[in-house]
C-alpha cells in the first residue's frame, strides 16, 4: 500500500527543489519566465510530472519546454540530493493548461453575464399575451 502522506510531502519537496533550480542553476536563453504550478508523484514515488506555466507567447513555451528537457538530468540529479531518498524519481516536465483554461472560462462568463443583460433588458418591456395570471382560482369557481 502506497503511503500517499509521503507521495504529497515528496510532491512539495520536488516543486521547491524545481523552482530553485530553474530559479538559480538553469542558465539556458531559451528558458522564459517559468513557474512550477503543481508536481504529482506516483504512489510507488518512482515517476513525477512537473507542471510548469510560461509567460509569454508560443515561441516562449516551445523555448522553455526544450530548456527544461534538456536541463532534465541536472534538475533530478539536484532532486534525489536534497531529498534524500533512495530511489530519485524520474521527472517529466507538462506545460500546465491553467491559464488557457481560466481565459476560456473567463470568457464564458463574460457571454453568460452579457446573454442576462439582454434577457433583462427584454424582460423588462414585455408585456403578457393575455391575461397576467391565466391560471383559475378557487375564488373564481366560488362565483359562477
Amino acid at each position: 500500500m502506497a503511503d500517499t502522506g509521503r507521495a504529497r510531502k515528496l510532491a512539495e519537496r520536488i516543486q521547491q527543489v524545481v523552482a530553485q533550480m530553474i530559479d538559480t542553476r538553469v542558465k539556458d536563453p531559451r528558458l522564459g519566465f517559468v513557474t512550477v504550478t503543481d508536481v504529482r508523484v506516483t504512489g510507488d514515488l518512482q515517476h513525477a510530472d512537473v507542471y510548469y506555466t510560461v509567460l509569454g507567447d508560443d515561441e516562449s513555451r516551445e523555448g522553455s519546454a526544450k530548456a527544461l528537457e534538456s536541463a532534465k538530468g541536472m534538475i533530478r540529479s539536484e532532486v534525489g540530493k536534497q531529498t534524500g531518498i533512495r530511489l530519485t524519481p524520474t521527472l517529466a516536465f507538462h506545460l500546465d493548461a491553467v491559464p488557457e483554461t481560466a481565459a476560456h472560462l473567463e470568457e464564458a462568463l463574460s457571454e453568460a453575464a452579457r446573454r442576462d443583460a439582454e434577457v433583462a433588458r427584454l424582460a423588462a418591456s414585455a408585456r403578457y399575451a393575455g391575461e397576467a395570471d391565466p391560471y383559475r382560482h378557487a375564488e373564481d369557481d366560488d362565483e359562477r
